[in-house]
C-alpha cells in the first residue's frame, strides 16, 4: 500500500519539491500551507508525478488547525507513515530593526509549526509504535549569520527540541524514528516574499542548490532511519567548521555575511509583497529566480546517502587485492 506523508509548508520552495518527490514514489500526500493558489499547484504537481494529494489550508502556528489538519489526513488516507515538518518564514534584517511581533510570527511558524507537527504526529504514531518524522534543518541550526536572528533562532531551538525529543523516545524504546535534515542555501522563492529591510533586494549566499537536491535528501532521509543527514559540501564545512573554529567562523560572517545575503545594485523594492503575516496571493512554484546559479545535484549528499554501499564495494575491492596477493605467495 503507498505510504501516507504529510508535508508542511508544502505550497512552494522545497516543500514543494518534497511533495513531489513523495508523489514521483506513489505516496499519498497531504499538503499544509497558507496559500490555496499554491497548493492547487502542489496538488497538480503530485499527482502528476504518480502519486495522490490532498490540500489543507493550514497556519503552521496554529495547533488546532495542525491537529485538524492530520486528522482530517487519516480520515482521508488512513494512518500518518511519514511527517515532514518544512514551514517557515523569517525576516531579513539586522536584529535591531525587526519588531517583536515579527519575531514572534516567525518563530511561531519556523520553530513553533514543527513543534505543533510533532505533537499531532506522535499522538497518532506512538500508540502504532511506527512512523517518521523528518525535521527540515539548516547548517544555520548549528552557525548563525547575521541579517537572520529570528531564522537562525528558531533552528537553533528545533535541533534542541529533535536532541531531547529523540532522547525521550529512546528511554521509551519506542520504535517510532525522528531524523533531522541539514539543507545549505536554495533556490526558493522565499527571498521574493520574506520580509526584508535591506539596501538590497535578499539572495541565498552561494554556493546555491535547486530544490529537488534538499527534496531528494527528505526522501532519503525519511528511509533510512538516520539520526542526521547533512546536505552540499556548504552545509558540511559550515557545521564543522563553526565548532573547530567559531570565532574565525564570526568574524568572517561579520565582514562578508552582510553583503553575501544580498543582490549588488538591486535595491529592495519597499511596496514587494511579504507573506510573515498573509500568504502572498499565487502560486510561487517550487524555484525562485536562481535557477541560472544553482546546482542541480550535490555529490556530498549522494556519498553520504551511498556510504554502506561505498564501503561494501571498497572492502570487496581489499578483499580482492589481499586475495590476489595471498595467491601469489602460493
Amino acid at each position: 500500500m503507498s505510504e501516507v506523508v504529510v508535508v508542511t509548508g508544502a505550497s512552494a520552495g522545497v516543500g514543494r519539491a518534497v511533495a513531489r518527490e513523495f508523489g514521483r514514489h506513489g505516496a499519498r500526500v497531504a499538503l499544509l500551507a497558507r496559500t490555496r493558489e499554491g497548493l492547487d499547484g502542489a496538488r497538480r504537481d503530485v499527482e502528476e508525478a504518480g502519486g495522490e494529494a490532498l490540500a489543507l489550508p493550514t497556519d503552521v502556528a496554529n495547533p488546532d488547525q495542525v491537529e485538524a489538519a492530520a486528522q482530517s489526513t487519516e480520515e482521508a488516507f488512513g494512518p500518518v507513515d511519514v511527517w515532514v515538518n518544512n514551514a517557515m518564514t523569517t525576516v531579513f534584517a539586522p536584529f535591531a530593526r525587526v519588531e517583536p511581533a515579527e519575531f514572534r510570527r516567525a518563530t511561531e511558524v519556523t520553530y513553533l509549526g514543527a513543534v505543533w507537527g510533532t505533537q499531532s504526529a506522535l499522538k497518532r504514531m506512538l500508540p502504532r509504535d511506527r512512523g517518521t518524522i523528518v525535521q527540515v534543518g539548516s547548517a544555520l541550526a548549528y552557525r548563525g549569520i547575521p541579517l537572520q536572528s529570528a531564522y537562525c533562532g528558531a533552528k537553533h531551538a528545533l535541533k534542541g527540541f529533535f536532541e531531547s525529543l529523540r532522547c525521550e523516545l529512546r528511554h521509551e524504546g519506542s520504535k517510532v524514528h525522528m531524523t533531522m535534515v541539514h539543507l545549505p542555501a536554495l533556490n526558493t522563492p522565499q527571498f521574493e516574499h520574506c520580509l526584508a529591510r535591506t539596501p538590497n533586494h535578499p539572495m541565498p549566499v552561494p554556493p546555491i542548490y535547486q530544490p529537488e537536491v534538499a527534496a531528494r535528501a527528505v526522501y532519503w532521509a525519511a528511509h533510512a532511519r538516520r539520526r542526521e543527514h547533512y546536505v552540499g559540501v556548504p552545509t558540511v564545512y559550515t557545521i564543522w567548521g563553526n565548532k573547530l573554529a567559531p570565532w574565525f567562523a564570526e568574524r568572517y560572517l561579520a565582514r562578508t555575511g552582510f553583503d553575501a545575503q544580498q543582490i549588488p545594485n538591486e535595491p529592495l523594492d519597499p511596496d514587494r509583497p511579504v507573506n510573515l503575516f498573509e500568504p502572498v496571493p499565487g502560486d510561487a512554484g517550487a524555484h525562485g529566480r536562481f535557477d541560472a546559479k544553482a546546482k542541480d545535484t550535490s555529490t556530498q549528499a549522494w556519498l553520504a546517502e551511498h556510504k554502506g554501499a561505498l564501503g561494501a564495494v571498497a572492502a570487496a575491492g581489499a578483499g580482492a587485492v589481499v586475495t590476489g596477493l595471498l595467491s601469489l605467495r602460493r
